[in-house]
């Protein structure tokens, strides 16, 4: 969905990368409905007794139970539907109610700032939930520079993206969905607690 500035540097921490796989792992759900291939692989996602631990195991379980087909048909009732999906995720439309708003403003500065930019031919807005997780990914894995993934986190995601994953997980349609809203309000909150530690 994006076109990186930089390389990854190779001295990234390891935490960092976890964190970055998380992130990236949330953007490529919320950018395209899983494949047959994906839903195997989550199928194989280790959980643990932690939050974090259970949100992955119940995403591998729900992917277990979901064919590629009816994936899709969600994705599309979820995010596309006919006129409207029934979740709009985007910071403009949580943080001021109408699309295309401040906020989306903001991001593509911010993004301008370090290089980033939408791919050719994606046509969704840059503040779509999708594109910013896989933002945040890049920067932790050091792929973008000019902006601390912290600082990214704090202005474009952690004033709205915690809400979405809770509309994602309560949504109507929402069967694996649900499982991908409860890890990426998971996400949230682990750093959202993280940046709050002195």
């Amino acid at each position: 969905m994006m076109e990186p500035a930089g390389v990854a540097s190779s001295a990234v921490d390891p935490l960092d990368l976890e964190r970055a796989r998380l992130f990236a792992l949330l953007g490529r759900l919320l950018s395209a409905p899983p494949d047959a291939g994906l839903l195997a692989r989550l199928q194989g996602l280790q959980g643990d007794a932690t939050p974090l631990g259970r949100a992955l195991a119940a995403l591998a379980e729900a992917a277990g139970r979901i064919d590629a087909a009816r994936v899709e048909r969600e994705y599309f009732t979820l995010f596309i539907g006919v006129g409207r999906g029934e979740l709009l995720p985007y910071a403009s439309y949580y943080l001021t109610g109408f699309l295309h708003e401040r906020p989306l403003a903001e991001l593509r500065a911010a993004l301008g700032a370090i290089g980033v930019a939408r791919a050719a031919g994606v046509s969704e807005p840059e503040d779509h939930l999708g594109f910013c997780c896989e933002v945040m990914a890049g920067l932790l894995e050091g792929r973008f520079h000019g902006m601390a993934a912290g600082d990214f986190f704090a202005r474009h995601l952690a004033p709205w993206a915690g809400r979405c994953f809770a509309d994602l997980e309560g949504a109507e349609a929402a069967v694996f969905y649900r499982a991908a809203g409860a890890l990426g309000r998971r996400v949230i909150e682990i750093e959202q607690a993280a940046a709050a530690l002195p």
